[in-house]
Formats: C-alpha cells, structure tokens, sequence
C-alpha cells in the first residue's frame, strides 16, 4: 500500500502512477475538500489517459477503485510501505511534515519526499528515522513524465535507496540516482543553465521570447525527448564524444567565457518576458494551453510506450 501525502497537481500524478500500476493508494490532504477534488480530478485525467493506452492496469473505473481518501494521517500511513510527500514547497513544512511522518508510519516504512530543490538533511536531520527518508522528485506531472529523481542524504540507509528505486521502476518510472545531494538535483540544474542562457539572449537583444522557444521546441527539444545531452554529441562526431571534444572543445569554451557570470532575473527583464509572452497566448487562455501542453505529452509518453523497444540496437 502506497500513501501519498498531499493531493495538489503533483499529488495527483502521483496517485495515478501507483494505482495505475496495480498499488493500493491512500491519499490523505490537510484540507479534506482538496482530496475530494483530487479523486474527481483523477476520474476525468484517467478516461483520457484510457484513450492512449496510458490507463495502465484495468479500465478507468478499476484503477480509480484503487485510490481511497484517508480522514485522517495515521489512517493513511496504516499499512503503508512506502510513503510520497507532496506537500508545498517551504522548508518549515517539510520538517514539521516529516517529523509527523517519522513518528506515525511503520519503522520499515520509507518516507520520500517530492520536493523540487529543498535537500533531504535539511528536513530529515534530527528524526529518529532518518536513514529511511530520501527526495524522490518527480518531472510534473508524474503519471505523464516518467522520470523520478533519487537523491539520498548523507545518512539515507543505500537499501532504502535500492528499495525506492526498485518501486519506482515497478511502476514504470525512469530513475535517475544522485551519488550526494546537490541544490536542485540534476534536472533543475540542466534546466535552470539553459533558463540563464535563454534569458540572456533575450536580455542582449540577440533573439525574441518565440524565436528562442523555437530553437529548442523545433530543434534541441526533439532529439531531447529520446536522447540525453551526451548520447547527443557521442552520436554527432563520427568518433563518438573524444571525437566530439577534440572537434568542439574549445569553441563551446568560448561561447561559456563569452557569456560570463549568470545575471539575476530582474523584474524589469521579467516584465518584458510577460508581455512577450502576453502577445503570444493571453492569460485567460493559459489554463487551455497547460491542457494542450499535457495532451501533447500524454500522446509523446504513449509513442515512446509503444516503441520503447526501439532504444535497443
């Protein structure tokens, strides 16, 4: 049985990734009305992801079946073997959190947290517990972007790892496995080195908000939704990546002197973003393009599904 903690967007997903997967899912939330809509959110998200094939096991109404709210947090952690913190992202609430977590759930229980950047001893450190607690943060939303990243800390016991990673896989996640912790992991930090360079361009007048959108929708980002940053340039010399670097080595050094030291994001550059931005999609509309934005990944998710056996050669 698998409790998740917390029922907002990510609680969700990750409800749906469990129940899907054949799991007993208890979803308990501090305000009971969230869960109420998080079970009817789930019901609606679940007849389009039967569509696709991305129902997982059973039809729509069985899988649903398998995620009960709990009234209160013990009745969600009775019997739990594995517990997923979604709860906001403020270091005093993951403490106070997993502190109720740490002396409520079963001793053999593992306490993961969701969270996006806050590291797992900063919250874990004076538990009795500690060693089962870990980060397991998801991309969101979890049920359609696959990847889940697991970053112990300095006192995690490496079976709870071990443990997490293989429930993870079990369910059909991908993992990606930190050897320390890191502020924000490895994929903020991928993500946020290209977040500084794009603001930049726009910031030096090198290129607009939509022309750098499209550099990477139209061109990095498709051989980035099967490939990862060193397959790409293994593949992109005919000698593989000594190849690569011995051809783009210092060309690619230049470009990082060139740009210098990261630049804060001022609100003077973010009000420009925005109104870019505006001119593009208008803010009512940005809740139908977040429901486009999720249909084109459930539709690229169910594609890689249905051809996962081509990664290999």
């Amino acid at each position: 049985m698998i409790a998740v903690v917390g029922s907002g967007l990510v609680g969700r997903g990750w409800a749906i990734v469990f129940a899907r997967a054949g799991c007993t899912v208890r979803l308990w939330d501090a305000d009971p009305e969230q869960a109420t809509r998080a079970i009817r959110g789930i019901e609606a998200e679940l007849d389009g992801l039967a569509e696709l094939g991305l129902a997982g096991d059973g039809p729509p109404p069985e899988v649903l079946g398998r995620i009960s709210v709990a009234s209160t947090l013990d009745a969600a952690l009775d019997g739990a073997a594995h517990v997923q913190e979604c709860t906001p992202e403020i270091l005093e609430t993951k403490q106070a959190v997993f502190a109720q977590l740490d002396a409520a759930a079963a001793q053999d229980t593992v306490l993961a947290s969701s969270t996006s950047g806050i590291r797992a001893s900063l919250f874990s450190e004076s538990l009795t517990g500690r060693a089962r607690c870990l980060v397991a943060h998801p991309l969101n939303p979890p049920h359609l972007i696959p990847l889940v990243e697991l970053v112990p800390a300095p006192w995690t016991d490496p079976a709870v790892v071990d443990r997490t990673r293989a429930l993870m896989e079990g369910v059909g996640q991908a993992t990606v496995t930190l050897k320390k912790e890191v502020p924000g992991f490895v994929v903020n930090r991928l993500q946020g080195a290209l977040l500084h360079e794009a603001f930049r361009l726009v910031q030096d007048d090198v290129a607009d908000v939509a022309d750098v959108d499209a550099a990477v929708a139209s061109g990095l980002g498709l051989r980035w939704s099967f490939m990862g940053p060193f397959e790409t340039i293994d593949l992109n010399a005919p000698g593989g990546i000594a190849d690569y670097v011995a051809r783009y080595g210092e060309l690619y050094l230049d470009l990082a002197r060139d740009g210098g030291p990261p630049r804060p994001w001022d609100p003077h550059l973010a009000r420009a973003l925005e109104t870019d931005r505006r001119k593009q999609l208008p803010a009512s509309r940005l809740g139908e393009r977040a429901r486009w934005r999720d249909r084109r990944l459930a539709l690229l998710a169910a594609h890689k599904l249905r051809h996962a056996s081509d990664h290999d050669i």
